[in-house]
């Protein structure tokens, strides 16, 4: 009775098994019938693109220059606003006058007094050849009233250029005019305070001002971006002068601004390894002021043809980046590549996908590598580039 017990329970639990095991097939299944995951694919952006390489770095004045008298004197007057700006040739500051008007007047007194002189002693040489003649005076007196003569003469040519320098430190050197157009600074001397004139150390620093429009921007780059500029440069876009480029400011999202490269520097700095590079730009409304950083974009390839895909089509693996694409099959690939610059919402792929791959640009979250997908057509949009491209293209 017992041992029938035995295999009656046996046997149920066996047919328990058997249908578990039933249910679980059942549902392994269900679960291989499930549809292939649906994502989007298309093929890359063909593109003619030149990298772009980006550096900060900060405005500088064309002109930059410090008011100094060459006069010494007391300030009498200011002919300006701080901050405001001026033109070649404006009037700044003045320098007291009398006591230059009263120099010019004692020099020019001294040049009546030679210039009489003078007339003396070529009178009293004209009667000396006469006499000489005559052999009434000796050889000897004739040569000391020509040389007299010759004194005279050289005292006028003196006397002369004393009242030109006279007139100088009065008419040019007391007023103190604007020698470029730009934006003056604060005044450093007020009214009434003596002024130090000259070409020493110690001179005073009455203001200084600093051109506008145009500005330069100057930045550095490495040596090794140099080396790429050089290998490149028989291309005429990178590497010399006159090459377009484009800048923002800290607070601009685009680069917006255009210019051009008028300078490279002969030398690399040994303790940075950097060398400096100059670009001119445009200031008309005097935006740009000297000091202020910026963020400036160069050319930094020859033209060439690549292939572009959304950048958010490119996935991570460690240190490596990858797109999936989808083979004939139907079943997700990994393709790992090498991305380049940004354009616009698409990245540049320097290697490894080719113009007929069909990369996943939507649904990526959704395949796996090896998994078959439903893949649906679609073409990349050419207005994915976006403003950079337009950037771009202008410069």
């Amino acid at each position: 009775m017992a041992i029938a017990k035995a295999a009656r329970f046996i046997a149920t639990i066996a047919v328990a098994a058997a249908l578990f095991a039933l249910a679980g097939c059942g549902r392994g299944q269900q679960q291989s019938a499930a549809p292939p995951p649906p994502v989007t694919v298309a093929n890359p952006v063909q593109r003619t693109v030149v990298d772009q390489d980006e550096y900060v770095g900060r405005f500088v004045a064309v002109d930059s220059v410090e008011i100094r008298a060459r006069v010494s004197g007391y300030l009498s007057e200011i002919r300006f606003s701080d901050g405001h700006m001026v033109k070649k040739g404006d009037l700044l500051f003045v320098i007291d006058h009398k006591p230059f008007q009263i120099v010019l007047d004692q020099m020019r007194a001294n040049l009546a007094q030679a210039r009489a002189n003078l007339a003396f002693t070529e009178a009293d040489l004209a009667r000396g050849q006469e006499l000489l003649r005559n052999k009434t005076i000796t050889e000897q007196t004739y040569d000391q009233r020509t040389q007299a003569k010759r004194v005279a003469e050289a005292s006028v040519a003196a006397q002369e250029a004393m009242v030109h320098s006279a007139e100088l430190d009065l008419n040019e050197y007391s007023e103190l005019r604007s020698p470029i157009d730009g934006r003056i600074g604060d005044r450093r001397v007020s009214v009434g305070n003596l002024v130090t004139g000259g070409n020493g150390s110690n001179t005073t620093l009455l203001a200084t001002i600093v051109s506008l429009d145009p500005i330069r921007f100057e930045f550095t780059f490495d040596e090794a971006s140099y080396l790429r500029y050089r290998y490149a440069a028989a291309s005429g876009l990178v590497g010399s002068a006159g090459v377009p480029v484009a800048l923002k400011l800290i607070d601009e999202q685009e680069f917006q601004h255009t210019g051009k490269i008028d300078f490279l520097d002969n030398v690399i700095d040994r303790s940075s390894g950097t060398i400096r590079g100059r670009a001119v730009f445009d200031n008309p409304d005097g935006v740009f002021t000297p000091g202020m950083f910026g963020r400036i974009r160069v050319p930094g390839s020859p033209p060439y043809t690549a292939l572009l895909v959304p950048d958010v089509a490119i996935g991570s693996e460690q240190a490596r980046k990858y797109v999936l694409v989808v083979d004939d099959g139907g079943v997700a690939r990994q393709r790992y590549v090498t991305p380049g610059q940004l354009d616009g919402d698409l990245r540049v792929i320097k290697d490894g996908l080719t113009a007929s791959d069909r990369v996943i640009v939507n649904g990526l979250m959704r395949a796996r590598p090896g998994v078959k997908v439903a893949a649906e057509e679609k073409k990349i949009p050419a207005a994915a580039a976006g403003k950079r491209a337009d950037q771009t293209k202008a410069d």
